[in-house]
């Protein structure tokens, strides 16, 4: 697949995050894989804090919901943008960045024939 303007879109929740009472994460993905987006991934955070300045984390002595979870999406950049104004209904009052990204060309190896 060819992506002339790569970009990352990412969207930052937290892993109890729900729409329609399923988690949000698997709701993007879903909906990125229809749109026919290059890729999706999801990253659980092992400690962070948002808006309301309150630290969840994963210690073993501090049991926390709320973690953080980002979901990264690749595409061009103009696919992304289509995207959030399309599931406007889902990302709602999240925090949603757009990067433009540089794909370096990486030299052929020898063991790329693997």
């Amino acid at each position: 697949m060819s992506i002339d303007e790569p970009a990352r879109l990412t969207i930052y929740l937290c892993d109890s995050a729900r729409f329609h009472h399923k988690p949000l994460s698997d709701v993007i993905v879903h909906r990125a894989r229809e749109a026919g987006l290059a890729g999706a991934t999801v990253f659980r955070g092992i400690e962070g804090f948002g808006r309301a300045g309150d630290i969840h984390t994963t210690r073993i002595l501090d049991v926390s919901d709320h973690l953080p979870i980002a979901v990264a999406l690749i595409d061009d950049e103009s696919r992304l943008r289509d995207f959030v104004d399309r599931n406007a209904d889902c990302l709602d009052n999240r925090l949603v960045t757009l990067e433009r990204l540089e794909v370096p060309e990486l030299p052929q190896s020898a063991s790329a024939d693997r």
